[in-house]
Parts: structure tokens; C-alpha cells; sequence
């Protein structure tokens, strides 16, 4: 079985997050790029059923800063092939644009299962890859936390709200939403990033000019204002409760 990953680097929200002079973008002067959480259980999960089933691995990430790390440690977890996509994904895409340009690099070598994040903090226009499914024409299931090939049928785990799970019966080629892979991440000691880093190249591949009609239009950006701070109240409980009836009566609720 034949498995691409798609994975993005989002914002790391530990990081203080600048805007730039414009007003309508991220400042990416100071900010620092990570591995989008639910990619990496799609890689992950990807790992799992290669080490499972012998599947082929390939990872694919957009040209940005950190997309070498990130590829080198996929393949220090097994990956077979790296690949970035070239473009100007360093001017910040939106998820239409990226979903078109991973689409058109895909039609020429259509995997059996595609995988990537189910969502994304950054994600102001909708997840990737339900856009990537409308986009290649094929069936998508998100939330998923677990992934079998059975005698050329793919076996997904689908969880709902309210803690409900579905099993779904699939036939490639079909992308899928990770959740969560069936393990928890496995640590990658940094040893084993090196030696990939010498003996796994990366394959660079041209990334078509980015569109990114559909998606919205960032018209102005900024920091949340800060409010009033809280009031305490301190007394005992008929002190408490004349202030509160006092508070509703001034804010008309009473």
C-alpha cells in the first residue's frame, strides 16, 4: 500500500505572536513555525501501518522554515520518501491555495491513502483535507483514530461527539482526517535524526502558482483588547449578596 502524508507548519502559539505593519498578517520576522499536532499523528499513524502491513511512506510538506526538521524526523521514524513542495508558502497561504497545489502534485501519482491532520489552529477557511478530497474528486473521513488494511479494503475508526465510534469499510484511493493514531508519538532520539539527515534525501518539487481563491480575505488583524480586570468580593454571605444585587440593579438585569 502506497501512503502520502500531507503536513503543514502552523504558528507556535508558545511564542509571542507579532502583527505585521500592514495590519493583516502575522509578522513572520520573529515567529516560529511547528509541526501542526494532528499531522504528526498522521504520521504517525502512517509509521504504524507501514511497520504493520509494509506500506510505503511518503511525507510532503510545503518549503518553510523547520520543513527539514520535520522531514528528516519522519524519516528517522521509518518514512521512505521525503518531499517538499517549493512555492512562496513563506508569505502565508490559506488552506484553499495549499490543498490546490498538494492536489495538482498528486494527480500525477495518486496514493492509496492519503492522510494528513483533521484540523489545524490556523485553519480559517477549513480543514485541509476535506478540501484536498473535493478538489482530487475523492471520498473523505475525518476524525479518524485508527487506520487497517484488510485484503485491499481500509478499515477507519471514526470517533463522534458523545464518545460514539464508528467503523467505516473504504476502498482506495481515499483521504482521511487523523485524529489521533492508535499509539501515543513516539520519541525520535536525535541521534537517529542525524544519520537521516546523511543517508535520506528530500525531494524538492515545483509547486504551481498558489491560488487562493475561496478562502477569506483577511481584512484587518489584531490583539484581543484588554477588558476590566475582576472584581473580588470579600465580606460574608449578606455583605456578598447585597453587592451582587447591587451589581445586577446597576447593570439593569434586575
Amino acid at each position: 500500500m502506497n501512503i502520502i502524508v500531507l503536513a503543514k507548519l502552523v504558528p507556535d502559539l508558545v511564542e509571542e505572536l507579532t502583527i505585521d505593519d500592514q495590519g493583516i498578517a502575522l509578522d513572520p520576522t520573529w515567529m516560529r513555525l511547528k509541526l501542526n499536532e494532528f499531522d504528526d499523528y498522521a504520521i504517525e499513524q502512517a509509521i504504524l501501518m507501514k511497520e504493520r502491513s509494509g506500506a510505503h511512506v511518503t511525507v510532503m510538506v510545503p518549503d518553510v522554515d523547520g520543513s527539514d526538521d520535520v522531514l528528516y524526523t519522519a524519516a528517522a521514524k521509518g518514512a521512505d520518501c521525503l518531499v517538499k513542495l517549493c512555492g512562496k508558502f513563506d508569505q502565508g497561504v490559506n488552506n484553499h491555495a495549499l490543498a490546490r497545489a498538494f492536489a495538482a502534485v498528486l494527480r500525477s501519482r495518486l496514493p492509496d491513502l492519503v492522510l494528513t491532520g483533521v484540523q489545524a489552529h490556523n485553519d480559517l477557511d477549513g480543514p485541509l483535507g476535506a478540501l484536498l478530497a473535493g478538489f482530487l474528486d475523492l471520498p473523505y473521513i475525518g476524525y479518524v483514530s485508527g487506520v487497517k488494511n484488510e485484503d485491499g479494503k481500509v478499515l477507519v475508526r471514526k470517533e463522534y461527539p458523545g464518545g460514539l465510534i464508528a467503523e467505516m469499510e473504504v476502498a482506495p484511493p481515499v483521504v482521511l482526517g487523523i485524529q489521533v493514531a492508535e499509539w501515543p508519538l513516539s520519541y525520535v532520539a536525535f541521534s537517529k535524526i542525524r544519520q537521516a539527515m546523511k543517508t535520506n534525501p528530500i525531494d524538492n518539487l515545483q509547486a504551481p502558482d498558489l491560488d487562493p481563491s475561496g478562502g477569506p480575505q483577511v481584512v484587518r488583524m489584531s490583539k484581543p483588547e484588554i477588558g476590566e480586570h475582576a472584581t473580588m468580593i470579600s465580606g460574608n454571605v449578606d455583605e456578598v449578596a447585597a453587592r451582587l444585587l447591587e451589581i445586577f440593579q446597576k447593570l439593569g438585569v434586575l
